[in-house]
């Protein structure tokens, strides 16, 4: 197993889901719910699936596509995405 990707990767997705609205709406759910285990195994199996379909989707792309055109493409989407919530927040 590759430990420095292992770990990278831990580290990107954990500080990215602090204080989402997917742990938001898990937090809510367990606040209003009877069973707190139900609610982790729900969210902790819902979170392994949509990483599972992540992964096997950029699988498929770096078939098709050079890793680092998939790199440059998700930095361009994030930046237009950032801009696009600045830009959007103006005028709200």
């Amino acid at each position: 197993m590759d430990w420095k990707l292992f770990t990278s990767t831990f580290a990107t997705i954990f500080l990215a889901e602090i204080g989402d609205k997917t742990q938001l709406a898990t937090l809510s759910l367990a606040a209003g719910g009877s069973s707190r285990w139900s609610v982790f195994a729900g969210s902790a199996l819902a979170l392994v699936a949509t990483s599972a379909i992540a992964v096997l989707a950029g699988e498929a792309l770096s078939r098709a596509i050079p890793p680092i055109w998939l790199k440059r493409g998700a930095g361009v989407l994030f930046l237009g995405l950032g801009v696009f919530f600045l830009v959007g927040s103006r005028n709200a």
